[in-house]
């Protein structure tokens, strides 16, 4: 008898800590203060810490100058500023759903979250204008607006996200030759190699259709763009460290794949809706078909 307590209060203590965990992750109805001020401290302290983080990890690793601008809109192949949008569409997305989940109106919610990006990412641009190596980019300025309007335009237009910017990633060879640029572990190699990072238009298909449609909310066409052959920024050395570099030809390639939309899949919980809300950012692994100059059509089983 005492066992079958036991058990059935584990049964009882278990489901009430599952909807608590569901009503968490809700969004609220109503503003919720405690929310919304919880929110803006730990935003705040993380803020602090990354730019203080940045500015004595990062930029005093090299030497200091004025105030001054960087015209780095001819290096690799413009993979890095289809980056940058792409940062600052999903910090505002995330933003965003941060206010909605403290109750704040949606026009508010996606205003405060299209500031925080642009915010974000010009904090940033204004360390490099402040570095030697640096400098500040009209050019990474225009794509961190890019996205903030790709984000901000669609919360006007329709009061959500059809269209999503998302990345994907894969290993290449290029930074055993080049390392100190490219990177030197996966972590790094994931920010650092433009060769193997690809950004993707993910359109979800059914958001476009009549409410009657019985297409599936959760499947997208996407359209990506990617780049390879670069060792360097604007051109490839010949020799590293007195080793011989091959000669590789750089190109741009383009691609045509499905994605998906995983959190838009009918009756998830609110939780399961939030955890999965990652694949609004990352694009889905799968078949693709891909255009470059030097191949022509190339068909992958699995990209990613």
């Amino acid at each position: 008898m005492q066992l079958k307590k036991y058990c059935l209060s584990l049964i009882l203590l278990s489901l009430c800590l599952h909807l608590s965990a569901q009503n968490f992750f809700k969004y609220s109805d109503h503003y919720n203060s405690s929310r919304v001020n919880g929110t803006i401290i730990v935003e705040s302290a993380i803020g602090t810490v990354v730019t203080i983080g940045l500015n004595y990890l990062w930029y005093k690793k090299f030497p200091q100058s004025k105030f001054h601008y960087f015209n780095d809109n001819d290096e690799w192949l413009n993979v890095d500023k289809v980056g940058h949008a792409a940062t600052a569409y999903n910090v505002a997305a995330i933003q965003n759903d941060v206010m909605r989940w403290g109750g704040v109106k949606p026009h508010v919610a996606a205003l405060v979250g299209t500031g925080t990006a642009l915010a974000f990412m010009s904090m940033i641009e204004i360390l490099d204008g402040h570095s030697e190596k640096w400098g500040f980019s009209k050019g990474d300025m225009l794509a961190n607006l890019s996205g903030c309007l790709l984000f901000e335009g669609q919360q006007l237009l329709w009061g959500q996200q059809r269209i999503s910017l998302k990345y994907s990633y894969h290993s290449t060879i290029f930074p055993r030759y080049y390392p100190a640029e490219l990177g030197s572990n996966l972590p790094q190699r994931m920010l650092k190699d433009y060769n193997g990072q690809s950004y993707w238009l993910s359109f979800n298909i059914a958001s476009f259709l009549p409410a009657s449609s019985n297409f599936p909310r959760w499947l997208n066409l996407s359209a990506g763009y990617g780049a390879e052959g670069m060792i360097g920024a604007r051109d490839n050395p010949t020799e590293m460290n007195g080793k011989p570099v091959p000669s590789f030809k750089r190109y741009r390639q383009f691609y045509f794949s499905f994605d998906t939309d995983l959190y838009r899949v009918n009756g998830l919980s609110p939780l399961a809706e939030t955890l999965l809300k990652v694949n609004r950012t990352v694009h889905t692994p799968g078949p693709a078909l891909e255009w470059n100059k030097e191949e022509g059509v190339k068909f992958h089983l699995f990209y990613y």
